[in-house]
This record gives structure tokens, sequence and C-alpha cells, in this order.
């Protein structure tokens, strides 16, 4: 199945395939020229090359370091900085360049982790799908819902929450005023909010508060925004019980143990007030 690893006359060539999570997917090859394999061209980028690749059967987290020369069309150091590739699915393999609908050896797949630039170039970390059990298998109590709103254990409809619509004016770096939103109180304050279009196309973000169709941001979106620009904004929850019961009827489903005292219990004595 992999011959052309035992050429006298090296013709490998290693080759990445990464999907961002909104949906745009790219190729690259260490190979000096584009070569298109399974309809993707892989762009020729000798300078992005992987560290030492070890592969196990046990359940250590493999992961591998990913570094390469940024390039203006493909990997800006703007989106890796506005986060575009965060989380991105990565595969890399191996094929013979001379024979590119050949034999195929894959040797690792996962998804980024901490991504850098320095000097013109960038590095990130491949994490592989052993890493997942990394975290935590047993949830820790706590007071508000662990849950994420509206995913399938809170079980808040959010289509009849979701709202597309566009930015009416710019108040500065974290404000913004959209054509038209949901009139409850703070009713997307801990929500999300997705740009569709113009420079922030696909990125996110959280929303802190929100008074009518005024919104204010967490952060300041990575691009400048303009009026006009696409968004979709999506109600949020601020994770209370009080809150769960009273707005969202959804007290049955809510993921955390507001009335199991806290250390404070350890402090409390007869008579203290």
């Amino acid at each position: 199945m992999t011959d052309f690893l035992q050429h006298e006359l090296t013709t490998i060539a290693f080759f990445w395939r990464l999907r961002r999570r909104d949906g745009v997917c790219l190729g690259f090859t260490t190979h000096d020229r584009d070569l298109a394999i399974g309809g993707l061209v892989y762009r020729a980028a000798p300078g992005m090359a992987p560290s030492a690749v070890s592969l196990s059967d046990g359940f250590e987290a493999d992961t591998m370091d990913v570094a390469g020369a940024l390039t203006s069309d493909a990997i800006t150091s703007a989106d890796l900085e506005a986060g575009r590739w965060d989380a991105a699915e990565v595969r890399l393999f191996v094929v013979d360049w001379s024979d590119p609908a050949g034999d195929t050896l894959f040797l690792a797949r996962g998804e980024l982790g901490d991504v850098s630039t320095q000097d013109g170039r960038f590095s990130a970390e491949l994490r592989g799908p052993a890493a997942l059990l990394e975290r935590p298998a047993i949830e820790l109590t706590s007071p508000e819902c662990r849950a994420r709103f509206g995913d399938e254990r809170c079980r808040v409809d959010l289509a009849a929450r979701t709202r597309i619509t566009r930015v009416a004016e710019v108040v500065d770096a974290r404000t913004l005023v959209v054509e038209s939103a949901a009139t409850g109180a703070n009713a997307y304050g801990y929500g999300r909010l997705r740009w569709t279009d113009g420079a922030n196309s696909g990125l996110g973000g959280a929303i802190l508060r929100s008074v009518g169709a005024e919104l204010t941001l967490r952060d300041p979106a990575a691009f400048a925004v303009a009026a006009g620009d696409r968004v979709e904004i999506v109600e949020g929850c601020d994770k209370l019980f009080a809150t769960c019961a009273a707005r969202f009827a959804n007290a049955e489903n809510f993921r955390g143990e507001p009335h199991l005292p806290g250390n404070d219990l350890l402090t409390r004595y007869p008579g203290a007030g």
C-alpha cells in the first residue's frame, strides 16, 4: 500500500487539509507545485512543515506542532488573530507526488489548538482525538446551570429566539444598534452574535447586554463593522434558576444545584445573623 516509501529517489510530499468552523476548506502541500487530490487543490507551501509525528495505540493525548509561513491569500496573521482558524479540523497525510491519485498514508488528524504568530510565521498545536480524554468525566456541582443554552440538555428551542438582522448604527467599538430585535428586557444578555457578511463574516462573539435594539458586545469585533452588515443574534440566559423557571418555564431541565449549601455553611454558627 505504501510502496512509494521504499523508492530510492524519494517522491514523498506532506499534505494538509484544513477545514475551518465556518466551512472554508483549504489544502496545502510541502511539494513545490500545486496538486489536486479528491477534488481539492493543495497549494504549494514548502515552508509549512510538521514536527516529528508520533503515533501510538495507547491513551496518551497525541499532539504535534505545525509551523509555516503566512501567505496573503490563504492563512493570514489577521485571520489567525481574529480566531478564524481556532479549532479548525486538520488532516495530515503523505502521498507520492508523482502519482497523486495513488496510495495515501494518513498520519494524523485532530483540530488546531493554540496558535501563535511571530516574524511572519505561525505555529500551532494539533490536538488528536485522544486529547478528549483529558476532559473531566464528571461534572462538579454548581448553583448555576451547566448546560449550554439551547443544547440537548437545556432543550429550550432557540429557533424562535434567533434573528437575522442588520447593523443600523455603530456606536463604538463594542456597542451597535441593529434594525430589529426582541423586545424583552436584556433579551440578548449572555447571548451570541455571528457575522454573516462584511469584514467579520464567519466570526462570532458574546453579547454582554442589550437595551432594546442596542447591543453591547463582550469584546470588540476583530475587523471594522459597517452599517448594513448582516448579523445573526441569539437570545441569552444568565444560567440562574429563577431565570430558567420564570422566563423560559424550563425548571425541569435546569442543570445546576441552586439550593445546595455552599462553603459558607461551614462558617455559620448558632445565633449568627
